[in-house]
């Protein structure tokens, strides 16, 4: 089986993420897709960023229509801080005959060899990104060739999918415009229901 780990904070999932982790589905093959909301703990939450079970919630609604994607709250129960080293074990104990790829953005892959424990990281699963745009080919390119060095097998896919930004999300709805389209119908619906990100500071990008 070959599985891929999607993490992120999802303040809110959006249409891009469903259409990122369906484009490796593709390219790679893959048999399956874990999204994994991250951690966040509520002294360093903004105002208007989502609790951990709404994101879980909205990311459930997200991927309900694809049955090679499941939705994990390992690092919520986990809580405290989460590290990509400490899932990526949990994972491999969980699917121990599993191909692991671990999907990343751009500016991640670039970061990555910086991580708690990259050599675990590198150890369990194939780091894989795409390009924001033509820009970043070369400078993508070029980091996997260094990756490679330090023992890494990398993936990097040159296809592009819609650019949403969670942080324009939050935005809009806070200033009562419309984010059709931007986002599934169902997570649409769920945010205006529970009058998500309605007030307040906008939190990380997701």
């Amino acid at each position: 089986m070959r599985t891929a780990i999607f993490g992120g904070s999802f303040d809110p999932v959006h249409q891009g993420h469903v259409d990122l982790s369906q484009v490796f589905v593709k390219k790679l093959e893959l048999d399956r897709v874990i999204i994994i909301p991250a951690f966040v703990s509520p002294f360093k939450m903004s105002k208007g960023s989502a609790p951990g079970e709404y994101r879980l919630e909205m990311c459930r609604l997200a991927f309900e229509d694809f049955p090679n994607t499941e939705v994990s709250d390992i690092e919520l129960r986990r809580e405290g801080a989460s590290y990509t080293c400490d899932t990526l074990t949990y994972i491999s104990q969980i699917y121990p005959e599993d191909k692991l790829f671990l999907v990343t953005g751009a500016d991640a892959f670039l970061t990555i060899q910086s991580w708690r424990s990259p050599e675990v990281i590198f150890s369990k699963a194939a780091i894989c990104t795409i390009p924001r745009n033509d820009d970043d080919i070369a400078k993508l390119t070029s980091h996997a060739e260094y990756l490679r060095t330090l023992g890494a097998e990398t993936e990097l896919l040159n296809v592009s999918v819609a650019r949403v930004s969670s942080t324009e999300i939050r935005e809009r709805v806070r200033k009562g415009l419309s984010i059709n389209g931007m986002v599934p119908e169902r997570v649409e619906q769920y945010i205006l229901r529970k009058g998500l990100y309605l007030s307040g500071n906008e939190g990380d990008e997701a």
